[in-house]
């Protein structure tokens, strides 16, 4: 009997002791959004490269955003801006309604949505677009996953809550559909709502994340750019 005392005790003391824990929660308290619109131009073709143009409504770029929770997630000191992503790859931030890139002549798919000041995007269907410049283009009604968050480096307090956020185009995720699944270390978690979620429990180093569009099976959905990966660092 006190063999047994002590396995179960020493079991309970390892899961206490235990800090690392990775856990997924909602993010809840952000404001909404619902009538905000984001409209791009036709790009410029430059040397290089393309010109940007948008047209941003219902919605101020540079504001810091207003929100209803306690926690801290990374904020950008710049306010509200434009997360600009091609062909899924890692977003570049904009904080006013213009700006150049430099593209590759071959195809680009480009998403472009608007952010919250803490990298939440915005999740109205006004509220961003795709398109595509170039050669070699791929149907644009496919289903699709973008990764958003998390990105880069993070110090401090900010390595407490890490948001999770990504972009669904054409496809909804239920409990009956498709899903997402994220991989997080070596923690998998499977989502089925779209909304932004923070990622606590996490060490430090360098912290591998994969999100991956699945059907109501659990393969993954044969679409451009699934799964997304990434490698973020938290010092």
């Amino acid at each position: 009997m006190n063999k047994l005392y002590f396995f179960i005790a020493a079991i309970l003391l390892v899961s206490c002791n235990n800090p690392n824990k990775i856990s997924v929660t909602k993010v809840e308290g952000s404001p909404e959004y619902s009538n905000s619109v984001l409209k791009m131009n036709d790009p410029i073709s430059i040397d290089g490269g393309y010109k940007f143009s948008f047209n941003v409504n219902q919605y101020e770029l540079g504001m810091q955003t207003l929100k209803d929770f306690d926690y801290q997630l990374a904020n950008s000191a710049k306010g509200q801006h434009i997360h600009f992503i091609v062909n899924n790859g890692p977003y570049s931030a904009h904080y006013e309604d213009n700006f150049t890139k430099n593209l590759e002549k071959e195809n680009n798919v480009i998403l472009a949505f608007l952010s919250r000041s803490y990298h939440e995007s915005v999740k109205n269907p006004n509220a961003f677009i795709l398109t595509q410049i170039g050669d070699n283009k791929i149907d644009l009604n496919n289903e699709f996953l973008f990764y958003s968050r998390p990105k880069g480096t993070y110090k401090g307090v900010d390595t407490q809550k890490l948001l999770l956020d990504f972009y669904l185009i054409n496809t909804e995720i239920s409990a009956n559909g498709n899903k997402v699944k994220a991989t997080i270390q070596d923690s998998e978690f499977i989502i089925d709502e779209w909304a932004p979620y923070y990622i606590e429990g996490l060490p430090k180093g360098e912290i591998k994340i994969k999100l991956e569009l699945i059907d109501s099976s659990g393969s993954l959905i044969d679409t451009p750019f699934n799964p997304s990966e990434r490698t973020v660092i938290l010092e």
